[in-house]
């Protein structure tokens, strides 16, 4: 009698091994779609405005010029402010005046250029994100 119950008993851990094997064993969850970044179409746009707008300053590898914009590659300032603080910041820019410019010149909003809209300003920031160090 031992011996049976013995034998259902592994007979149905074995069934319920199987089965869960059979759904992939994860509960029935959804695995996550793996993000694959930023599309290159949107990097290779804010590379461009970038350049347009950002480099006279910030130089053509964003490592910034003597005198004029900051390194953004290693900016401890660019990376501690979310996309959304980093649009704002862009569109407000940053006078001579304010006590946190350390290059006593000014950030003109959106960089010097009005037309730039906030889609364009957030191809910059990705761009910006990807050469970061």
């Amino acid at each position: 009698m031992v011996r049976r119950q013995w034998l259902f008993t592994m007979v149905m851990i074995l069934a319920l091994a199987i089965a869960a094997a059979g759904c992939g064993g994860k509960g029935g969850k959804k695995e996550e779609p793996v993000s694959s970044g930023p599309s290159a179409e949107v990097l290779a746009e804010g590379k461009d405005l970038f350049q347009q707008s950002c480099s006279a300053c910030h130089g053509s590898d964003g490592k910034g010029l003597p005198g004029l914009g900051k390194d953004l590659t290693t900016s401890e300032f660019v990376k501690g402010l979310t996309d959304d603080e980093l649009l704002e910041f862009v569109k407000r820019g940053r006078p001579a005046s304010d006590p946190q410019n350390t290059t006593g010149v000014d950030m003109p909003p959106k960089g010097g250029n009005p037309a730039l809209t906030d889609d364009q300003i957030k191809a910059i920031i990705t761009y910006i994100r990807s050469i970061q160090e």
